[in-house]
């Protein structure tokens, strides 16, 4: 086996931090059919309230996301992202992430926007992401809250 070259590694960390960042954006944008196109097509998605029952596959991972209400909107700020590249086609990612909400069934507050909402959590993302035609998607996406702050 031959150890992966610099450029390899660098564009592997760099391909993988991009899908951490675009699936918050879809998140945020509430682009759900984007968010679950990041996902291989029997990736897993282990959530913080139910870490015992992962969501596998995209159509269950779609539907749960489609259930949120659509007045609620949210900011995901990641950051420490770290990528352990295992292969060229298999990497691990952890990232910290913060996450705001907001209710827009009231009016905002001028251009202040929304009031926050309910909890400010803290979390962390531990993925596993693979190759999957020619993109790098995840495999299993492991999501639990570390600490929070009530509204």
């Amino acid at each position: 086996m031959n150890p992966l070259s610099h450029e390899s590694r660098a564009a592997i960390e760099q391909a993988c931090t991009r899908l951490v960042l675009d699936a918050a954006a879809a998140t945020d944008r509430q682009d759900y059919a984007g968010l679950v196109a990041l996902f291989t097509p029997d990736g897993q998605l282990f959530r913080p309230t139910a870490p015992e029952e992962p969501l596998a596959g995209r159509e269950a991972i779609l539907a749960s996301y489609r259930a949120r209400p659509a007045q609620r909107i949210t900011r995901h700020f990641c950051s420490n992202i770290r990528v352990q590249v295992e292969s060229a086609e298999r990497a691990r990612i952890s990232t910290y992430v913060q996450v705001f909400a907001a209710d827009t069934q009231h009016a905002p507050d001028g251009h202040f926007g929304w009031p926050l909402a309910g909890r400010t959590m803290i979390g962390e993302f531990d993925d596993l992401c693979v190759l999957d035609q020619d993109a790098w998607r995840f495999a299993e996406r492991h999501a639990r809250f570390v600490m929070h702050r009530d509204g």
